[in-house]
């Protein structure tokens, strides 16, 4: 059975989350880390080659185009990871989250295939990320350029990354203890009332993630046609 929604935003409000300990795994378990890997907006590391990525344009990035897809393929084992915390209740819990408006993903497509992507939860100014995954090399790092710079359009001032890897660490993630991390969250959720479920989940994940996340960002950059890669690397660099 997926996990109450309201449940899980509540749960992200004080700092948890949850996880299994394999795909088929039946029980859930909730986790608050010690130490909390974030990526500072301002902080994002985009090294040369992959500015050349972005403005090449070698990836056709969307948003919220597959979820299902996504969070799927996040679950897969592959050779750098055997096994996932992702069963399937946890999946089913993030798509009605999806459905609700408080759970997104970023893809990256090589033509008509999926190659890379992340999820997460939106809440207020903040996004939890949840799991990423990359089929083409730095189809991942695309996709996690992409998300900082619609989180920095949106207002957005919280990009949660759970656990330090190498991977994140790369791309200007650190860590920080509970107790800075709890200042960073009841900052970005200032605005967020979490008392009544109706009212909670018929309200969304609110006015920063609905601009962060938009299916089109053309009006809050102004201009005409599809966003480029060129505009995005051009944003990434002039904000940070």
């Amino acid at each position: 059975m997926p996990i109450n929604p309201f449940l899980l935003l509540r749960a992200y409000a004080i700092g948890l989350f949850p996880m299994s300990d394999d795909r088929e795994a039946e029980d859930i378990y909730w986790v608050e880390p010690k130490k909390r890997a974030i990526l500072p907006l301002d902080g994002f590391h985009m090294s040369r080659s992959l500015a050349r990525i972005i403005r090449a344009d070698r990836f056709r990035v969307t948003v919220n185009e597959d979820f299902t897809a996504v969070v799927q393929l996040c679950a897969q084992a592959a050779p750098d990871r055997p096994s996932t915390w992702i069963n399937h209740e946890i999946e089913q819990s993030y798509s009605h989250l999806h459905r609700l408006g408080f759970a997104h993903s970023v893809e990256c497509w090589d033509k008509d295939e999926l190659v890379g992507g992340l999820y997460g939860v939106s809440l207020g100014r903040a996004f939890f990320g949840e799991s990423m995954f990359s089929r083409r090399t730095n189809a991942s790092k695309v996709a996690l350029a992409w998300l900082v710079a619609r989180m920095r359009l949106g207002g957005c001032n919280l990009l949660d990354c759970q656990f330090m890897t190498d991977h994140l660490q790369s791309l200007g993630a650190v860590e920080i203890g509970q107790r800075d991390y709890q200042s960073l969250l009841s900052v970005a959720l200032g605005d967020v009332s979490l008392t009544d479920e109706a009212t909670a989940l018929s309200a969304g994940p609110g006015t920063e993630a609905e601009r962060a996340f938009a299916s089109d960002l053309s009006p809050a950059l102004m201009v005409s046609g599809p966003v480029s890669g060129q505009l995005i690397s051009q944003l990434l660099t002039q904000m940070s």
